[in-house]
């Protein structure tokens, strides 16, 4: 379609893999909203799950860890659930992207979004 164009073609050819890896990229981003893990703290007392965007979609914590004498330690299990979950969700976002870019033969090291 494009021989004999020599640098519109490769141009158009550019043009047309950006094409791709924006629809790619929005597909991508979509699925990563149903894309969940689970950060867990106190030997899985407390649990906390995160999209992989890094909203906090549920919490359970255990009723055996309720006392009036634990609350500070019960506030500190929640808070480490939740940040190990959104640690796992950015590790788990970063692999996503990471393959998007193998996906379309982008260099390994390359950062996306852009």
């Amino acid at each position: 379609m494009f021989k004999g164009l020599g640098q519109m073609g490769d141009m158009a050819k550019m043009m047309q893999a950006a094409k791709q890896m924006q629809e790619r990229m929005a597909e991508l981003q979509e699925e990563m909203k149903a894309m969940t893990v689970t950060g867990e703290a106190g030997g899985g007392l407390v649990k906390a799950v995160s999209t992989l965007k890094g909203e906090l979609t549920s919490l359970d914590i255990d009723p055996s860890i309720f006392s009036g004498d634990d609350k500070e330690v019960v506030e500190d299990l929640i808070l480490a659930a939740i940040k190990e979950a959104q640690t796992k969700a950015n590790a788990s976002a970063q692999e996503q992207m990471q393959k998007l870019t193998e996906e379309m033969g982008l260099p390994a090291d390359m950062k996306l979004p852009f």
